[in-house]
C-alpha cells in the first residue's frame, strides 16, 4: 500500500511538472513595479515557469490587447493602469467613457505604462493585476 501511494505521488508530481513546462506562460511586467516584483516572487516560489516581457520596452500590441480582453472576459477599461502618472496626465478618467474599444486598444498599445500590470497570459486564461487568491485558483 505504501509503495502504491509512493508511486502515485511520483506520477502526480511528474504530470504537474509536465503541465508547468507545457504551459509556456507569458508574464508582462514593469521590473520596477512593486506589485510585479511580488507576483514574480510568488510565481517562483510556486515553481511556475514563464517568459518575462518588460511591458515598458516591449508593450502589447492592439491586437494582443483585444485578444487578451476576449480571453479574460474583462472590459478593456480594466487593462488601464489607472494609478499611473501617464493615465492621470492624459486625463483618461474623463476621456475613456467616450472612447470605443478600438480607440482604447490603440491608446493602450501606444505606451506600456498605460497598461495595468502585471498581466499573465496562460493559454486561454489572462489575469490582469496580481491578486494572490485569484492567481492561486487559476494557476495551481
Amino acid at each position: 500500500m505504501k509503495l502504491q501511494k509512493f508511486c502515485g505521488n511520483i506520477v502526480a508530481d511528474h504530470l504537474k511538472m509536465r503541465r508547468k513546462v507545457e504551459r509556456n506562460m507569458l508574464f508582462l511586467c514593469y521590473p520596477k513595479c512593486s506589485t510585479c516584483i511580488k507576483a514574480k516572487k510568488w510565481m517562483e516560489e510556486k515553481g511556475l515557469e514563464y517568459v518575462l516581457r518588460d511591458i515598458k520596452t516591449d508593450h502589447p500590441t492592439a491586437e494582443e490587447l483585444r485578444e487578451w480582453r476576449r480571453k479574460s472576459g474583462l472590459p478593456l477599461k480594466r487593462f488601464f493602469n489607472t494609478s499611473g502618472n501617464l493615465y492621470k496626465e492624459l486625463k483618461l478618467k474623463d476621456r475613456l467613457p467616450d472612447m470605443d474599444e478600438e480607440e482604447q486598444a490603440e491608446l493602450l498599445a501606444s505606451d506600456g505604462m498605460l497598461v495595468k500590470r502585471p498581466i499573465l497570459v496562460d493559454g486561454e486564461k489572462v489575469l490582469v493585476g496580481f491578486r494572490e487568491k485569484e492567481w492561486e485558483e487559476n494557476l495551481i
